[in-house]
């Protein structure tokens, strides 16, 4: 966690950008590179639709969110995707499940 979601580009394409993404995301979000998450998502359009990039993460300071939709959007730009749609689904510590207990609970308990 956090997972970076790609759709409609290439797997080669994705591998060979992946340490750099990874790398900077990790400074940026502040976390370690080893949780970055990079996908590739295989979806059938039925209608025209955007290179995308989906970042699933906890809410940061809009200043990082915006670093890191801004990180990204360059790494592709310069590789000839400057018109990818990125945006963040962020999600709630309470509502996210490791091991069937939210994560908010997990963390609670072993400060304890």
């Amino acid at each position: 966690m956090p997972f970076i979601r790609f759709k409609g580009f290439e797997s080669d394409f994705l591998h060979g950008i992946s340490p750099v993404i990874s790398e900077e995301f990790a400074r940026l979000a502040e976390v370690a590179p080893e949780k970055v998450k990079l996908e590739s998502l295989q979806v059938e359009a039925i209608t025209n639709s955007p290179l995308s990039v989906e970042i699933y993460m906890f809410a940061r300071d809009q200043e990082k969110h915006d670093a890191i939709a801004s990180m990204i959007h360059h790494i592709l730009a310069e590789r000839g995707f400057p018109h990818t749609h990125i945006f963040f689904v962020l999600l709630s510590p309470s509502l996210y499940y490791k091991e069937g207990l939210p994560l908010q609970s997990i963390s609670s308990s072993s400060g304890r």
